[in-house]
């Protein structure tokens, strides 16, 4: 599992105590450091998501599954959101999955993500207004997608 953005590192270590192996990455060294500390076993790296690549830090493997939580993409640097989709997209497997959650106050519409995500190749396959999986309602403060990388056809 790839943990993009994962901050000081909680929801990498929830995944790698149910049994994931987690990378996770963040632009912030302070944070990966933290996420060193106190979460041991799973990798942290400092990475800027618009330009990840994990290859050249010696994680060439690609992913089952992405998670993008916390609000990850609205405090994205600005004009960066298509690239750091794009990226997290080609580090996943093909029928590989991402999910991404952000609240819909927060200056990124959903409008541009959904317009972004297909840009980079994604499927949207469920969208939902919490994290415990309410149903989507189009008034809802909150958003989480799962998406699909597909496989290429033949």
């Amino acid at each position: 599992m790839l943990d993009a953005g994962c901050g000081p590192g909680r929801v990498g270590a929830g995944l790698a105590a149910r049994g994931h192996v987690v990378v996770g990455v963040d632009a912030d060294r302070e944070l990966i450091e933290a996420a060193k500390a106190d979460h041991p076993g799973p990798v942290w790296l400092v990475a800027d998501l618009a330009k990840l690549d994990l290859a050249a830090q010696g994680e060439p493997e690609l992913f089952d599954a992405a998670v993008c939580a916390g609000n990850v993409m609205p405090y994205l640097a600005s004009d960066t959101e298509a690239a750091a989709l794009a990226r997290v997209t080609a580090h996943l497997r093909d029928d590989g999955l991402f999910v991404v959650g952000f609240g819909l106050d927060r200056g990124y519409p959903l409008a541009d993500f959904d317009t972004q995500t297909a840009a980079a190749g994604l499927i949207l396959e469920h969208r939902f207004a919490t994290w415990d999986l309410r149903p989507w309602q189009d008034d809802a403060p909150f958003a989480v997608t799962v998406l699909r990388r597909p496989r290429p056809t033949a």
